[in-house]
């Protein structure tokens, strides 16, 4: 896909819901977490606009009514895509964090379960809702309803290297997005995981998921929940690490892109072909005991078919040079 980046000639005119971020040299990955994050290395990114927030419950239900889209999760997967699976348990649905009351050892299947019937419409399954969850941001969307939802809106999907600039909010070399400190004076910047998890949420009863958009701090580029509440798509296929910085000046990546699609597939799974991208944010399941990932260096690898209750999306716009169409 060709990408549209910045002219001088255009118009720094404000769309509705977006907030420009201007393009500059950052240092993008990190050498002190998860091998994933390196190398920490310079690239430039052209100025772009970013939705303010996640795209939200209500907006998403805007464009199902508009476009009549059907979701990933709404619809029962082809059996030819898996190989080896159990005909009966290829039904619609989605994965959905439980907390248990104990766990034995690593394995994630003591609190991820995938359930049938489970969508954007119901995040919990059965006769959950959306009632007071319109503002939240919208789960249980896959790749594909992400970008579905960003062409109905005249937007794209970011790179990953456009969502960790506004991700640090005009800081560099720190932590997190908004200084040094995991939650400065005691006072949380984003909705992540307060307790030990999975096992004890320290969170009142009815606020451990998700929470509605603008609850906490926005960064320094005004944007919301860049940190925690949930996982956000990137466009960049996955790669299992960045590539070594350049040695010259002169050579710093301009408006790079992931990894090819080949190298994005799960070695794990040599029977299943399924494109992994990047994702970003880190979401209201991330611990200090168990997924630190609640900084803007961190990323994380998601198949392209796959949805949960923990992973939305946002959407950017790039400038175009005059004359074209936007």
């Amino acid at each position: 896909m060709a990408l549209a980046f910045d002219s001088p000639k255009e118009t720094r005119r404000q769309p509705e819901g977006l907030v420009w971020i201007p393009g500059r040299t950052f240092t993008m990955g990190s050498d002190h977490h998860y091998p994933e994050e390196a190398p920490a290395h310079p690239v430039t990114v052209d100025g772009f606009w970013i939705m303010e927030a996640p795209v939200t419950n209500r907006q998403f239900k805007e464009f199902v009514e508009a476009t009549g889209h059907v979701t990933i999760a709404e619809k029962a997967p082809d059996l030819k895509d898996y190989p080896g699976a159990k005909p009966e348990m290829l039904r619609a649905g989605s994965l959905v964090f439980t907390q248990p009351k104990s766990v034995d050892g690593p394995d994630i299947s003591q609190w991820w379960s995938f359930k049938f019937g489970t969508n954007w419409r119901r995040p919990l399954g059965g006769l959950n809702d959306l009632r007071g969850k319109l503002d939240h941001p919208v789960v249980h969307v896959a790749y594909a309803d992400a970008k579905a939802y960003a062409d109905w809106a005249g937007l794209d999907l970011p790179t990953e290297a456009e969502w960790e600039l506004a991700g640090r909010g005009g800081l560099d070399d720190v932590e997190y997005a908004w200084g040094g400190e995991l939650a400065p004076g005691g006072v949380p910047m984003a909705n992540t995981w307060s307790g030990t998890f999975p096992t004890h949420s320290t969170k009142p009863k009815g606020r451990e998921r998700t929470s509605p958009i603008r609850s906490f701090p926005a960064n320094g580029y005004g944007l919301y929940d860049m940190i925690g509440n949930v996982w956000e798509w990137t466009s960049d296929y996955w790669s299992t690490r960045h590539q070594e910085p350049a040695d010259h000046a002169c050579c710093i990546p301009k408006n790079p892109r992931g990894g090819p699609e080949d190298a994005s597939y799960d070695s794990r799974q040599p029977a299943i072909r399924i494109a992994r991208r990047v994702l970003k944010g880190g979401s209201h399941l991330c611990a200090r005991n168990y997924c630190r990932r609640y900084r803007p260096a961190a990323r994380h690898a998601e198949p392209e078919d796959t949805s949960t209750s923990h992973v939305g999306f946002r959407c950017v716009r790039r400038p175009v040079n005059e004359g074209q169409e936007r």
